[in-house]
C-alpha cells in the first residue's frame, strides 16, 4: 500500500508532473537514445526532494545499501534489470563475488546484502560473499537475527584475479563505497569485471562532478519538455582547501554560501515562493549523512564552535573533509504519518526497480533526513515509477511516482557522464 502522503496538491509541481505525463513518449524516446550513447552504472539510488514548486535530486549513491527496503512485489523487476545488466557485461557469466561494506554488526545493512544476493542468484549466478575485513581469515557465518545467516569468506588474490579459496568468479560486484580508499587487493584486476569501477568509489568520486554533469543533463531535458531547468536542478557551488579544525577556508565558505543564497532568493521572487532559502553544506565526498550542515545565512559558517567543527571535519571511516559542496536546499512537502519524508528511488542498469520513503519524525522540512532517528517505509510504492496513468490527476500516485522515476533517471544519466569523464588516476584505481 502507499502510505498516506501530505503533499502540495496545487502549484507548479502539478504543472511539472502534467508536462512529464504529456511528454511521456518524447521523454522515453530521448532517454532510450541517451542509453545508446552512454553506459549506465550497474546500480544506483537517488535521494529526491519534492518542494511543491520544485522536484530535484540531492544525492546520487552508486553503491546502494537499502535493497531490503524495497517492496518485495518488485523483486521480478530487480531480477529482470540485473539480468539485462549482466548480459551486457558478460553474457556467459556463471559466478559473481560480492564485496560488501564492513558493517558486520549492522543487521539492516546485512539484510540488504541478503536481498542483493537473492536477486543475483535468481539471474542464474553462483554468488558468494568476500570480506575486506582482515579478521575474516576463515569462512565466518554472521547471524541475521531472524534465523538466517550470511557466510563471509576471506578474499584470495592471484596475480590478476580475485576470488575465494575454491571460487574463481567471472565478475566482482562492489557494495562497498571505498570511503577509506582503494585496498591494494582490488587493484590491477585486469582479467575480471569490477562493478562499479573502482573510480566510482568515494576515494576518487566527487559530488560536485556529479552535479556538474547533472546540470548539463537537466538543461537538455528542460529544453525537451519546455520547463525551467531550475525546477529539477539544485544550484551548487564548491569550496576547496577547507580545514574546519584549523578554521581554514571560512571566508571562501561564507562567500559561496552568500552567493548561493542570493541566487536562490532571486528564483524564489521569480516564482513567488514564500519560503526561507537555505543551502546544505556537505563534504564533497562521502555518504551516510555525515559532514552535513543546513545554513540560512552566510554568517552561520564563520566562527563555528568546536562541536560544529568536529561534526563537519570527518566523514565515514574517519576521513578528513578538505572540500565541500554548497548545494541549494530543497524543502520537502511530503509526510508519512508524523514524519517529514523524502523519496529514494532505486535503479539497476537503466531501469527503475522501486523505491521507498526516508522518514524522520524529529526533523523539519528544510533539514537533512539522513540522520539518526530516520526510518524507512518499505512498501512505499504500490506501483512502479514507470507507468503514468493519463486518466488520473497529475498528483495521483502513478503519476507522481513516474515524475520521481524520470528525475531519478536523469541523475543516473548524469552519473554515467560523470564516470565517463573520471580519469582513473594511477594512484587512485590502477
Amino acid at each position: 500500500m502507499v502510505p498516506r502522503l501530505t503533499t502540495a496538491l496545487t502549484g507548479p509541481l502539478l504543472e511539472l508532473e502534467r508536462k512529464f505525463i504529456d511528454a511521456t513518449p518524447a521523454i522515453e524516446r530521448w532517454l532510450r537514445g541517451q542509453w545508446q550513447e552512454h553506459t549506465p552504472p550497474f546500480y544506483g539510488s537517488v535521494d529526491l526532494r519534492n518542494a511543491g514548486f520544485k522536484l530535484a535530486p540531492v544525492d546520487m549513491n552508486l553503491f546502494p545499501g537499502g535493497f531490503n527496503n524495497l517492496n518485495p512485489a518488485f523483486l521480478p523487476l530487480c531480477v529482470q534489470a540485473t539480468m539485462g545488466a549482466i548480459e551486457k557485461i558478460c553474457p556467459m557469466a556463471k559466478s559473481l563475488l560480492l564485496i560488501p561494506e564492513n558493517h558486520t554488526r549492522n543487521l539492516f545493512y546485512l539484510e540488504n546484502v541478503t536481498r542483493l544476493v537473492n536477486i543475483l542468484r535468481m539471474t542464474g549466478l553462483n554468488v558468494r560473499i568476500g570480506s575486506l575485513l582482515p579478521e575474516i581469515s576463515e569462512p565466518t557465518p554472521v547471524d541475521l537475527g531472524n534465523g538466517a545467516s550470511l557466510l563471509l569468506e576471506p578474499l584470495v588474490r592471484g596475480r590478476h584475479r580475485l576470488g575465494l579459496a575454491d571460487f574463481d568468479p567471472c565478475a566482482i560486484l562492489l557494495n562497498n563505497d571505498l570511503s577509506a580508499g582503494i585496498p591494494d587487493i582490488l587493484r590491477n584486476l585486469d582479467e575480471q569485471f569490477v562493478l562499479p569501477p573502482l573510480y566510482a568509489g568515494w576515494a576518487v568520486r566527487r559530488k560536485s562532478n556529479h552535479f556538474a554533469a547533472y546540470d548539463e543533463v537537466a538543461r537538455e531535458f528542460a529544453r525537451l519538455v519546455g520547463i525551467d531547468p531550475w525546477q529539477i536542478n539544485p544550484f551548487f557551488r564548491v569550496c576547496g582547501q577547507i580545514n574546519f579544525h584549523e578554521r581554514q577556508g571560512e571566508e571562501c565558505l561564507a562567500d559561496n554560501v552568500g552567493a548561493a543564497l542570493a541566487r536562490i532568493r532571486e528564483k524564489y521572487r521569480e516564482y513567488g515562493v514564500d519560503e526561507t532559502p537555505y543551502v546544505v553544506v556537505k563534504a564533497d565526498a562521502g555518504t551516510y549523512g555525515m559532514g552535513v550542515m543546513t545554513v540560512k545565512d552566510a554568517s552561520e559558517v564563520t566562527g563555528l564552535n568546536r562541536r560544529q567543527r568536529n561534526k563537519m571535519s570527518v566523514i565515514k571511516e574517519g576521513m578528513s573533509v578538505t572540500q565541500v559542496i554548497i548545494q541549494e536546499g530543497v524543502h520537502t512537502l511530503e509526510y508519512v504519518g508524523d514524519g517529514v519524508a523524502e523519496p529514494v528511488v532505486y535503479m539497476i542498469d537503466r531501469y527503475v526497480v522501486g523505491g521507498f520513503y526516508r522518514v524522520h519524525s524529529e526533523r523539519a522540512r528544510d533539514e537533512n533526513l539522513n540522520a539518526p532517528g530516520m526510518r524507512f517505509e518499505p512498501l512505499a510504492f504500490e506501483t512502479s515509477c514507470c507507468l503514468p496513468d493519463c486518466g488520473q490527476t497529475p498528483d495521483a500516485p502513478p503519476n507522481r511516482f513516474y515524475a520521481y522515476g524520470v528525475v531519478a533517471r536523469l541523475a543516473l544519466l548524469a552519473a554515467a557522464l560523470e564516470l565517463e569523464r573520471t580519469e582513473p588516476g594511477e594512484d587512485s584505481c590502477a
